[in-house]
């Protein structure tokens, strides 16, 4: 069994920085064309400090992770057997499929072996890149082939410290969404805490380096910091287009680097249903990005010799139900919120529908089956029915495939992180069900809502879509252990906004008739320093203590058995 022990021996190895209202209309004089470039500047000074305060955070959780897995296993001292030994479970076949590029006599040998693959099932060859989700292998050992730093860096190394790079993307994204919400890069310095602390529940790339989520989700979540940019007011056409470009790509290589790729974009295409259906999204960028979903999955199809498993998945038949049924129903927006409410519930069946029938089209035109076994998996799993179905009984048995232990919410409430995202979710989800209502309501109760403007808050389009977006991936986590990550690190985006939200914190103390201007941004600011200074009292000892624990790879008999597998193969190579 393989295990890690104490090493015997070794080697010596801000002030306010919201975002500034909109200038008046006004006939400018001295005072105000001061005003406005003194505005301009302090606006460019607080841009460029949280550009460099986010850089550095993703850099240090980057070099943070690197530590640990050397501190772990020490990595740099063991032999190469040992080091391939320790990527555990499926990550060490996705590992061997890059060493088998880079060991090949060309890049197209390479390829050739990876599409006729004879070695990785029994009596049988099949084609990798259509099987797996292993691209990121091939680009990486295409890289490591072209680039002049085999003499500096061992491929080993180039792959695990390409992994560790991305949590710097992956953090810095987290960082720039929450800032995006709130307005403050304060706010994105609160979600990088979070997440660095929370360790155990946000990543488990120091451990399962090769694993393919870590892969997928930093691009996952630069996805999210793309749409909920999109998703802001009064952007130019420019803007929008970039940021759609952005949206794809990222989109993309998120569904290429993941075999779960299509579920979790069928979730975030239910939040963008969703939302557009109570109004609260322009229903220009969500078709657009339906449009993207649909693309990226196609193009991933393609570039997986037409994987039958994408071709055959919900989300394209979802996608596509939706933008067939606002063809057929037209003025679905007009009305009183009878008439609405009536006109929703039609669409709703109208779509759900209109994707059981595509869905079965495609699977019965091509014959698909491949992925029957997720079906069973869920129908087993929620208690609608046992399965004989071996993969899904596999599944089953996985204990990460369970449900969310509760110990994890103890752990997320140690550094703050659960009790301040029950709160904002709270508050979010009232204004939600309050914008909802006057939405579908109409005009009939617009003097209502003026009335009631007092009490409530706007929820702005980027904010209602994170809303909808930690609701959706929450009952996913709760529901099964494995996909919890995709939530608990947006759970810090979440609640990091929430905290340091204007908006917020107007509501309460309206509704406690204390509010004024300076006292909101004094009651924001100073919460958000006690919670960083509480985090960094209670948890940075224990991240030092972390990063000085010495320890080793041990596994003898493992060891001895893969020299004897080699050995054995040389000798039948004779």
């Amino acid at each position: 069994m393989t295990t890690v022990r104490q090493r015997r021996a070794g080697k010596g190895t801000e002030a306010a920085e919201d975002q500034p209202s909109e200038e008046k209309n006004v006939k400018p004089d001295g005072k105000i064309l001061s005003d406005h470039t003194g505005g301009k500047l302090w606006n460019i000074l607080s841009i460029s400090v949280g550009g460099i305060v986010a850089l550095s955070l993703g850099l240090l959780t980057s070099v943070y992770v690197a530590t640990l897995h050397e501190n772990d296993l020490w990595f740099s001292n063991i032999k190469e057997v040992e080091r391939e030994i320790s990527f555990r479970t499926e990550c060490g076949l996705y590992y061997s499929y890059y060493k088998q590029m880079i060991q090949a006599a060309s890049i197209q040998q390479g390829l050739h072996g990876l599409v006729y693959d004879n070695k990785t099932e029994s009596v049988r060859t099949i084609n990798i890149l259509e099987r797996m989700n292993v691209y990121q292998e091939v680009l990486l050992s295409i890289l490591y082939r072209i680039l002049p730093i085999q003499q500096y860096l061992e491929p080993v190394y180039f792959y695990i410290y390409t992994l560790f790079g991305l949590q710097a993307v992956y953090v810095i994204a987290l960082y720039v969404t929450s800032w995006l919400l709130s307005g403050t890069w304060l706010s994105g310095l609160l979600a990088a805490c979070w997440y660095i602390t929370n360790r155990t529940d946000t990543t488990r790339v120091e451990f399962t380096i090769p694993l393919r989520e870590n892969w997928a989700l930093p691009f996952f979540a630069v996805q999210i910091a793309a749409i909920t940019y999109l998703l802001r007011t009064h952007l130019q056409p420019v803007q929008e287009r970039l940021t759609l470009t952005a949206v794809f790509i990222a989109t993309f290589l998120f569904s290429l680097t993941w075999q779960f790729n299509q579920f979790m974009m069928l979730i975030q295409a239910l939040a963008l249903f969703i939302l557009d259906c109570f109004d609260m999204l322009p229903t220009v960028k969500v078709t657009w990005l339906y449009i993207i979903q649909i693309s990226a999955l196609l193009l991933v199809c393609v570039l997986q010799f037409f994987n039958s498993m994408i071709l055959g998945s919900l989300l394209i038949s979802f996608n596509a139900s939706v933008l067939i049924a606002r063809t057929i129903q037209k003025n679905l927006k007009k009305g009183g919120l009878l008439n609405r409410l009536g006109k929703l519930i039609l669409h709703v069946l109208l779509v759900l529908c209109l994707t059981l029938l595509i869905n079965k089209f495609i699977k019965k035109s091509l014959n698909l089956e491949s992925d029957e076994h997720i079906f069973k998996f869920l129908k087993a799993k929620f208690g609608f029915g046992a399965t004989r179905d071996f993969d899904a009984n596999l599944y089953l048995c996985e204990e990460a495939f369970g449900l969310l232990p509760l110990n994890t919410f103890s752990r997320l409430s140690d550094t703050l992180l659960f009790y301040v995202y029950i709160f904002v979710l709270f508050l979010m989800t009232v204004a939600a069900v309050i914008v909802a209502f006057q939405n579908l309501s109409g005009s009939n109760q617009v003097q209502f809502m003026e009335k009631m403007e007092e009490y409530t808050i706007t929820l702005k389009p980027d904010a209602a879509y994170n809303l909808i977006h930690t609701v959706l991936f929450g009952c996913l986590a709760l529901s099964t252990m494995r996909m919890k990550y995709l939530w608990t690190s947006h759970m810090c985006v979440f609640a990091s906004f929430g905290l340091c939200s204007t908006e917020v914190w107007k509501l309460i103390l309206k509704c406690i008739h204390l509010y004024t201007s300076q006292r909101t941004h004094v009651i924001k600011y100073s919460i958000l320093i006690i919670t960083l200074l509480y985090i960094s009292y209670k948890f940075w000892p224990g991240i030092m203590d972390e990063l000085s624990e010495l320890r080793e790879f041990y596994d003898p008999d493992t060891v001895e058995l893969m020299n004897w597998i080699k050995q054995q193969e040389q000798h039948a190579h004779l």
